[in-house]
């Protein structure tokens, strides 16, 4: 057991303790603010404060953790031993910086408070990120600093026991569009070809009606490839479907289609099935609620996780709102078109509201590659090289690597054979 002194206990020190020493380095912790408990303490002890009580374990707090509120920080990023760091701390603090502080930024997304530019979807774009600036998007920055505070406590304290957890692979696979051609109606479908027609795309004329004749089977029809692969390998994977009505951004086959909830209730047999939230319903509570139960009662479970359209995150509310309509998990954390690691970390944490300033009761999976990221490579050998440098962050720390490919590239007509990539990710990259 681990004993922390600080001078006062809030909801952001016990948050931010919890994810380092509990969930990523696997130490049981205790805290205190009273100097008679610290010193009668005969195991591992650590002081996070100002000033030290003795010649301890002592790293310099920052202000940080012990205020309320967003403050326009301003963040010196600096090099620490070969990795990039900041709230840097002085004599006598055993760590030059307080990681605590830094971490709490990170995970809470603290930037994505304050006012910036926004996107064409009203998203963060990654140039505005700390990250993106500073070059350390492809670190997962928490998990390193949380291992070499590991390294520093095993120095002073070598009987200091730390669980060691185990590297996770997680597949995700997108489905807005769980078909290209089929299933989409007389009035879309016919639409559809004459708009084919009107812009001289004759292949995709060619590969509509055969698919209608059922000469060949619709492109975007690759579950069952899909599920053998995740089989043979055995890992874990997540099928989310969008299962909303048609709008601007949402083009799903219907959902009262019967097709469609067959398909559904099939790989729902063999992989977790939850939603991919509508575009629409991303301000819209009720409609998420009834998306989730719609979905639900087609799977009959419950559906607990999420991932919003886009990757459309707003800092707090798309999480209040998913907490609302009870969901316990999140995969949305992420960029789409650049890879790494948003909230630098690859470990699991709960979203903290820095406005409510409390943990919610929803857990965030962060995800490091995006296949939309990947769309500028000139071969598969390129794009595994490129996700390659992200399984290799993700190894060195034991962490959990969350990757996304959508079922509109892995069956669609492009100069990478996604599909193919695919399967050479989840063999290489699974363990």
């Amino acid at each position: 057991m681990l004993l922390i002194y600080t001078h006062k206990i809030t909801s952001r020190f016990s948050y931010t303790m919890k994810q380092v020493f509990t969930r990523i380095l696997g130490i049981d912790i205790i805290f205190t603010t009273k100097v008679e408990d610290f010193i009668k303490h005969t195991g591992p002890k650590i002081t996070y404060s100002k000033q030290p009580l003795q010649n301890e374990f002592f790293v310099r707090s920052n202000e940080l953790l012990f205020v309320h509120g967003i403050n326009d920080l301003q963040i010196t990023v600096e090099d620490w031993e070969g990795t990039p760091c900041f709230f840097r701390t002085n004599e006598p603090s055993v760590i030059p910086y307080d990681i605590f502080s830094a971490s709490f930024y990170l995970l809470t997304r603290y930037e994505e408070y304050l006012p910036y530019l926004k996107d064409t979807h009203g998203r963060f774009p990654p140039s505005e990120s700390i990250a993106s600036t500073y070059n350390f998007l492809q670190l997962p920055l928490v998990d390193i600093w949380a291992y070499r505070i590991l390294d520093k406590l095993k120095e002073r304290f070598p009987t200091v026991v730390s669980k060691k957890r185990k590297y996770q692979h997680t597949s995700i696979i997108d489905v807005t569009s769980s078909h290209c051609f089929a299933h989409r109606g007389a009035m879309r479908s016919l639409a559809g070809l004459l708009y084919d027609l009107g812009t001289f795309k004759l292949k995709r004329v060619v590969q509509r009606t055969s698919v209608w004749l059922k000469i060949k089977k619709d492109p975007y029809n690759n579950y069952v490839s899909l599920i053998e692969i995740q089989k043979k390998y055995q890992i874990k994977s997540i099928f989310f479907f969008q299962f909303a009505d048609y709008s601007t951004y949402d083009k799903n086959v219907s959902p009262e289609n019967n097709n469609f909830k067959y398909l559904i209730k099939s790989v729902a047999d063999y992989s977790l099935v939850s939603l991919a939230a509508s575009y629409s319903s991303f301000r819209d509570i009720e409609l998420l609620k009834e998306e989730k139960k719609r979905l639900s009662n087609v799977v009959n479970r419950p559906i607990n996780y999420s991932r919003m359209r886009y990757n459309r995150v707003d800092i707090p509310q798309t999480y209040r709102n998913l907490v609302e309509a009870e969901f316990t998990d999140d995969y949305t954390m992420g960029y789409t078109h650049e890879m790494g690691f948003r909230a630098g970390t690859c470990t699991p944490f709960y979203f903290y509201d820095i406005t409510m300033e409390e943990k919610q009761p929803i857990k965030i999976h962060p995800f490091a590659v995006h296949d939309y990221a990947l769309l500028n490579s000139n071969s598969e050998d390129e794009a595994l090289e490129k996700i390659r440098i992200y399984y290799d962050q993700v190894k060195k720390v034991n962490g959990h690597f969350v990757t996304i490919f959508s079922n509109e590239l892995l069956g669609g007509d492009q100069k990478i054979n996604w599909l193919s990539l695919y399967n050479k990710v989840i063999e290489k990259y699974h363990v």
